[in-house]
Parts: structure tokens; sequence; C-alpha cells
């Protein structure tokens, strides 16, 4: 069973050696490593060039985006299943290995993730290599309710047959650098199950700019939830399915708007609430983010919702 591991490169060139010898640290070794460069400035490539591996493959292009990056890559993989790591993570040494046992439990699934620790950069890093206990498998079947819950997986976490995975190309939104893989994992989602593993088999790397947390708190609502609230609303108006996707772009709206009134942008808040009044009616949350709108200081919900994001990443 060969994977193809995609990592696209920009200018990481204080962690891309730490994030390739975690891959190649691999207990099962069919692997190919595909480094996309995408117009590094830094010592990004020399550094990737002096592995001199043969499981490296290192192409490079014109600055493009990552999403460009990650879809060069996928033109390229020769695995049967493929998936991504950015330049600053890195995977636990049984990350393959623990993929093929679910593969082996699941064999007719077209995309297997794992959960993930999240560990703050630092002089310490990489981590020490952590105890595994037995894992125990969960179907998703209803992936915008599951996130709504608490993050189950990152992109450095799942991996995807790669016969599926190319029929979605260009698999991710060119020109977009913001929510680019969370449009992949919904629109993947409603056409396969997810398994989902409880062992965190990879490293997020937190405080890293351009990251996953800082990501969350960009002030622009993501194309991705646009394209999810269209494809929604082609669903019957009672179907499961439709319900969840609506709730899940509410819920992104929502907490947008308390983004907003925390940088003191309470008209923007209000235009964003206002935008999914029919699904946020029925929703706690909207009607107590409208009355934090009315009655608390934006540096107060700032703080909270800080918290918020924090604890939700690892639930």
């Amino acid at each position: 069973m060969k994977f193809s591991l995609i990592i696209p490169l920009y200018n990481k060139a204080p962690y891309i050696a730490q994030t390739l010898q975690s891959v190649l640290a691999q207990s099962w070794q069919d692997f190919e490593i595909i480094v996309v460069d995408d117009g590094s400035t830094d010592a990004s490539v020399e550094i990737v060039k002096r592995f001199k591996h043969p499981q490296i493959r290192l192409v490079q292009q014109l600055n493009a985006g990552v999403s460009v990056a990650r879809n060069h890559g996928i033109s390229l993989a020769s695995g049967e299943w493929i998936g991504f790591l950015d330049g600053d993570d890195s995977l636990h040494p049984a990350y393959f290995a623990s993929i093929v046992e679910m593969m082996n439990a699941y064999p007719t699934i077209d995309v297997l993730a794992s959960r993930f620790r999240v560990i703050a950069d630092s002089p310490a890093w990489p981590p020490e290599v952590w105890q595994l206990q037995a894992p125990t498998y969960q179907l998703i079947d209803d992936l915008p309710t599951r996130w709504m819950q608490g993050i189950p997986f990152f992109t450095g976490s799942i991996v995807i047959r790669a016969t599926l995975l190319k029929s979605f190309m260009p698999c991710f939104p060119e020109g977009e650098s913001f929510g680019e893989d969370m449009d992949l994992w919904f629109r993947l989602a409603e056409v396969s199950t997810i398994v989902l593993s409880d062992q965190p088999l990879a490293v997020y790397r937190n405080q890293v700019a351009g990251g996953l947390i800082s990501q969350q708190q960009h002030s622009l609502i993501a194309p991705y939830l646009l394209r999810m609230q269209l494809r929604a609303l082609q669903f019957p108006p009672h179907h499961p399915q439709r319900i969840s996707m609506l709730r899940y772009v509410c819920q992104q709206y929502i907490t947008q708007a308390r983004l907003e009134v925390a940088k003191g942008r309470r008209g923007q808040a209000f235009t964003l609430l206002s935008k999914v009044w029919q699904q946020g009616l029925t929703v706690k949350r909207w009607w107590s983010t409208l009355i934090m709108l009315l009655t608390l200081p934006g540096a107060a919900i700032q703080r909270w919702q800080t918290w918020r994001k924090l604890r939700t990443l690892t639930q």
C-alpha cells in the first residue's frame, strides 16, 4: 500500500527539515514525499535538496498559492492513497502504519483521518514520540455536525483514496488560501463516510504565521462557506444534509460576527447575523451573539472568543 504525501512549501526554512524527518521516520516505508515549493525566497529549497533521499521528490513552481501547490502535487502522485502535511507540522512514526490498520478495518471507505495534537512552537521542537493507546474508530456521516462539536482532524491527519481524490480535480480552489482545505473536506464528506481514529497521529505546530488558529480569526467570510450554502440549498427542504450544512454555515457567520464586534465593527457584525437570520432564530448562539453586540465591550468578546477557539481545537 503506497502513500503519496504532498507538502506545499513556502518559506518554511526553520521547520521543513523537522517535518521531513518525521515522515522519513515512519515504520511503514511504502511512501513518496512530493514537496511542491511555491516560490520560496528563503533557504527552504536548499534544505530539502540536502536530504538527497530517494523517497523525496522536489518540484518547484512560481508562487501561485497553496491550493495550486497541493493540486500540482496531486497530479504527480503515484500512490494509492494521498495525504498532506504542511511544512511546519509533523507525524507520529506510526502514522502510516496506523492508517493501514484503519484501511484493513474499513476496506471500502475512501477517506480516513485521525485526531491530532496541538503543540506550541518552541526551541524544544520536535516533540518526543508519544505513546499511542489502542485505537477506537468513529464513522462520520455528517461532517458539518461533527465539526461543530470540535475540530476532528486537520490537513496533516487525513488521507484519501487517490481515485476518489483525483476525480475532484482541481481539488483545492485555486486563488484561495483561507478555508481552501475545508472546502475539499466537506465536498468529500458529501460523497463518502469518513473514518476517524481517536489516536493523535499528527502534530499541528501552533503560533506559526498562517496557521489554523490564525486562519480561523480571518476577517472575511471564507468563499467555501458561500459555495457550501449553495450546495445545501440543492437538497430538499427537510433533507438532513441540507439542515446540517446550513446550520454549520450559520455557526461560522456567528463566529465571524463575534470577531467583527471584537474589532469594534458592530455594523458588520449585525450584517453577518442578518444574513443567516432564518437559521439563526432557532440557534441559541445566534441570540447570545445578538445580546453580546448590544451589551458587551469588544475586548471582552475577543478574549472569550480566543479562549473558545483554543479549547475546541482538540475536542
